[in-house]
């Protein structure tokens, strides 16, 4: 995943957002709608960002639009599987790429690329953004894979090689991959100037190589991409891309109503039936990496008692939640693992919705309720604090319901909403995420493609260094993390998971509320989209309108 960034989402039905999608493919005949602007596709998904450049920001629309237009080593194909872009070839240990011993990497590059403004690609490009990465004064969301690197040696301007500390599977999609929202390769000629990358006016607009570049950003209104002339690919058919930039869902519906845009990507449950009644909108129905969660800030004394977060799981019915408020859109689960990735976990069962039992835990775990009904012990009280994301009716309405349970329980929640940029920003830049305001927050993270979930999860993922928000570390499922990276084998890396998902069911750090169901609703005379799960927007030279 990202630097190794995993993107959050936001737009869902427990307290979050709304995110990518997965397999399958949607295409239909020519032109049938008389609303279709020919090869200019429409999209929303009632999101905003606060950059344009990855390496600065996690929100999902950022790594949509990255994967159209920036510079990455690998890409990934409808089924999921890495392909070489900008390399030539994916590494591995059977074609050499990878040594024998794990701990040396090596990348060919593609000759004759140029970046969107006609600047020569090369190696020094790969060094000097690796150097980005790593350079402290820059406000990477997190380090971890990047931080194994010990060395690079550059024997030409189309070879680099990566000697690593420890062996370290997951380079894969960390190196300058577009799966997990990843940070890009950055062009030198422009960059190397600034101790920094912060406050650059390049984050604005940035200079890439992929099927389109950035024509403008017009900040809360679009952002619009057009084809870039010199793709080494070829140029692709679509002439526009316009990104809406539409806060409220209830106006995307709007504006799909309306044939203002041609897509509405990740669509609620609750908006289903709703979307299914548009003409000249086809609606697929895909199974999805993303799943939802809240989150616990276990630095926190109301719940940094794991009985307490056990407490809460028992108390929130999730049946309900996804029939009621996602309108039965949605996969119950335990686990974060998606149910047909190749590390899928299928031997836990869900937890059940039991009141009685969450009240028996607190009451034997010496929380006492007080003339207000509410829980304390030894002066804490669980009054917990909820993070949320504004413009979300859906999400309002779930963090009803779960109120009504806890209060059950003897737990009471102050809601406090954030707009999603302020939400996902950095943390040195207030963002809520990864900050400390909080003691219950909900949204959702997307899986990666092998399984590897030491970005959220890891002891040493703690912000700024990386997303582990809720600053939980297990001994056990640390050590099942650090084995994975050295497992460059995918049967190897299934057991490390098992470990890692039994220790987040026994802690419960975090409660998985679903595993989504992404829904794509779009214009009956878009051809040739095949999303994949981690970045569906990755293949777009031969989608058309």
């Amino acid at each position: 995943m990202k630097a190794r960034l995993v993107f959050v989402a936001a737009c869902v039905v427990l307290g979050g957002l709304c995110a990518c999608t997965k397999t399958g493919g949607l295409s239909t005949g020519g032109r049938t709608n008389s609303w279709t602007q020919p090869h200019v596709l429409r999209f929303s998904d009632a999101g905003d960002v606060n950059t344009l450049n990855p390496h600065l920001g996690q929100f999902a629309d950022i790594g949509y639009l990255s994967s159209m237009t920036m510079a990455y080593l690998v890409k990934w194909d409808e089924h999921n599987n890495p392909y070489p872009e900008l390399a030539t070839q994916v590494p591995t240990q059977a074609n050499g790429g990878v040594s024998k011993d794990g701990l040396t990497i090596t990348y060919h590059l593609r000759h004759g690329v140029r970046w969107s403004d006609g600047a020569p690609f090369n190696a020094d490009d790969v060094v000097f953004s690796t150097n980005v990465v790593n350079n402290t004064a820059n406000n990477e969301v997190g380090r971890l894979g990047w931080d194994q690197i010990t060395k690079i040696d550059e024997p030409d301007k189309y070879t680099v090689i990566y000697h690593l500390k420890k062996p370290y599977s997951p380079f894969i999609e960390t190196f300058f991959s577009t799966a997990g929202a990843n940070p890009c390769i950055l062009p030198k000629h422009l960059l190397a100037q600034y101790p920094n990358i912060n406050h650059v006016a390049y984050n604005s607009l940035p200079v890439g190589i992929g099927p389109f570049k950035y024509l403008r950003w017009n900040r809360a209104q679009d952002i619009v991409l057009v084809p870039n002339p010199l793709y080494w690919r070829g140029l692709p058919r679509l002439k526009e891309v316009i990104f809406r930039i539409i806060p409220d869902r209830n106006t995307v519906l709007s504006q799909l109503q309306a044939h203002e845009i041609d897509m509405w990507h990740l669509v609620p449950g609750n908006y289903l039936s709703r979307v299914q009644g548009i003409s000249g909108i086809t609606v697929a129905r895909l199974p999805s990496y993303f799943y939802d969660h809240l989150d616990f800030n276990i630095r926190h004394p109301a719940v940094s008692d794991a009985t307490v977060r056990q407490a809460l799981r028992l108390a929130i019915d999730r049946k309900t939640l996804i029939e009621k408020i996602g309108h039965g859109v949605g996969i119950l689960q335990e686990v974060t693992t998606p149910k047909d990735a190749p590390y899928a976990v299928t031997s836990i069962p869900p937890v059940p919705f039991d009141i009685a039992a969450a009240n028996a835990l607190l009451d034997k775990d010496g929380w006492v309720r007080g003339p207000d009904g509410v829980r304390a012990k030894n002066g804490v009280r669980l009054s917990l604090e909820y993070a949320a994301t504004a413009g979300s009716q859906d999400a309002d309405e779930g963090i009803e319901l779960e109120r009504s349970w806890w209060k059950q329980i003897g737990v009471d929640i102050t809601v406090r909403h954030y707009p999603p940029a302020l939400m996902f920003a950095p943390l040195q830049q207030g963002g809520i995420v990864y900050g400390n305001k909080w003691d219950v927050i909900g949204f959702a993270w997307l899986n990666d493609a092998i399984g590897d979930q030491s970005a959220i999860y890891s002891c040493r993922s703690f912000p700024p260094n990386g997303q582990n928000n809720l600053h939980w570390c297990n001994p056990r499922a640390q050590g099942a993390m650090d084995a994975l990276f050295g497992h460059y084998d995918q049967a190897q890396r299934n057991g490390d998971q098992l470990v890692i998902q039994r220790a987040l069911v026994k802690d419960v750090p975090t409660i998985v509320t679903q595993l989504r169901e992404d829904i794509f609703a779009q214009n009956s005379d878009l051809k040739n989209f095949h999303p994949n799960a981690i970045t569906p927007f990755d293949n777009m030279l031969n989608v058309d309108i």
